[in-house]
């Protein structure tokens, strides 16, 4: 089973404070990039894997999908996007993505925001949703990009210039990686992007569009913590398609 430190109490207090925790989808700066690779939903069947608070599970609500299943590990997320939540479209369950099954020819679309990196078999998960897909139907994810999860088992550091870098650290050795982001031995998996796109394709899935993402200067100009974010790629953003 995949880790659940979402239900760590300490984590899970921490993860709150996150603005997108707090703001939702306008709290995450990719998302108008991730949203433009989106098919159209209205009248479709959609699964968010990883659901986190439903923030995407109620847009998707909001724009007509018929039917969508958002799935999460951890029980303290799934108890807040229900708080959350009004209507009849959507349905949280609780589920080890790692370990899913869904029926064939069943979804239109599958989404992940942030959530992919945290598992180990992520082959199994594709072939899972390549059968799940009806023909011609996406999956849209991002994930954190493999630059960043390379560099987990260090830091920043200041260059002979004062500028901060970010090193790249064993990027081709492929594996868990432990970080200590508000609770101490969070694990998630490096993979390099060539495995992202290799795990897809070998899947059956044909590979749309991929974005190394990196906020603009209207958005650093908002948002001047992000100013960072233009040393390196923190996250991808990757669609896929099932032939018809």
């Amino acid at each position: 089973m995949a880790q659940n430190i979402y239900d760590d109490p300490q984590f899970f207090a921490g993860y709150a404070t996150l603005d997108r925790s707090v703001k939702g989808l306008d709290g995450a700066p990719e998302w108008p990039a991730l949203q433009k690779m989106l098919p159209e939903i209205q009248g479709k069947s959609l699964i968010d894997l990883g659901c986190g608070y439903g923030w995407f599970c109620r847009w998707a609500q909001e724009q007509g999908a018929a039917n969508i299943l958002g799935l999460d590990v951890s029980e303290k997320m799934l108890e807040r996007a229900r708080e959350m939540t009004s209507g009849s479209q959507i349905t949280y369950q609780r589920e080890d993505l790692e370990a899913l099954q869904l029926p064939a020819a069943s979804l239109d679309l599958a989404y992940s925001s942030l959530a992919l990196h945290y598992l180990e078999n992520i082959d199994g998960l594709f072939a899972t949703l390549f059968q799940a897909l009806k023909p011609g139907g996406k999956i849209v994810f991002s994930a954190e990009h493999p630059i960043y999860t390379a560099a987990l088992k260090q830091g920043w550091f200041v260059d002979n210039e004062g500028q901060k870098s970010w090193p790249v650290n064993h990027y081709q050795q492929e594996g868990v990686r432990i970080s200590n982001w508000f609770a101490e031995g969070v694990k998630k998996q490096h993979r390099k992007l060539s495995t992202w796109i290799n795990a897809l394709t070998a899947a059956g899935f044909v590979i749309e569009h991929v974005d190394e993402w990196g906020p603009d200067a209207a958005q650093i100009a908002a948002n001047p913590a992000l100013e960072e974010e233009k040393e390196r790629p923190m996250i991808f953003l990757l669609s896929a398609r099932k032939p018809a």
